[in-house]
């Protein structure tokens, strides 16, 4: 894809904090020391936890990267950075944890799969975006819109992450259009994490719906 890439292996990722305590290396899984999610209330970018299904994406070219809207709709549409960025802006504050925090103690009392968490998959960020609702309109798909007139009911979110639970595929999920077309509700396309331009992300929905980088949105039945 133009301007991003998501490789198949792990000899490009970023540097963490050397704080965190780090619960799997590859994909990276790391939350941080008790005391660094009570020192502030909004959890300061290197101290939120890592949550990772696969290799960290690799931005070469933010201008050049775009993501695809198709599927069940007669308005097929790439949209580009720019054009998120000129839609009207929004700050969530939000709290979010993995599903899986406090899996170890769990598996104490009886044994959990999963990713061995302590107790700190969890923090408080402040995100900035456009809202799904008028990201989707731009493909020509009203607010408070149930179905596509082709007869698609939910938005799937598909990343360019390559996810060996996915059999080397992307991580994908999805969530009811009438949810994704609601402007009163915080559904936010975010692509500010605490004031620094970092990801692009859904917020408003399960935590598990939280994406780095997409490649496509796709209208399903």
């Amino acid at each position: 894809m133009p301007g991003i890439r998501g490789p198949s292996e792990y000899s490009q990722e970023p540097s963490r904090h050397p704080c965190l305590k780090i619960n799997a290396k590859e994909p990276f899984n790391a939350e941080p020391p008790r005391l660094a999610l009570i020192s502030s209330y909004v959890t300061p970018t290197d101290f939120f936890y890592k949550r990772n299904h696969g290799p960290i994406p690799i931005v070469d070219d933010i201008e050049r990267y775009y993501f695809t809207i198709t599927g069940l709709t007669d308005n097929p549409k790439q949209l580009f950075m720019k054009d998120i960025q000129n839609l009207p802006k929004y700050n969530v504050t939000a709290t979010l944890q993995c599903a899986g925090n406090r899996r170890t103690a769990m598996s104490q009392t009886k044994t959990v799969k999963g990713v061995g968490w302590d107790v700190a998959a969890i923090g408080n960020a402040v995100w900035g975006g456009a809202k799904l609702a008028d990201v989707l309109e731009l493909a020509g798909i009203p607010h408070l819109t149930s179905a596509t007139p082709s007869g698609g009911k939910h938005v799937e979110f598909v990343s360019i992450d390559k996810c060996k639970e996915e059999n080397g595929g992307p991580y994908k999920a999805s969530i009811p259009l009438s949810q994704a077309t609601n402007p009163v509700a915080d559904v936010l396309l975010a692509y500010e994490m605490n004031g620094e331009v970092s990801i692009l992300s859904l917020y408003g929905w399960h935590i598990s719906h939280r994406f780095l980088w997409r490649c496509s949105y796709v209208f399903c039945d």
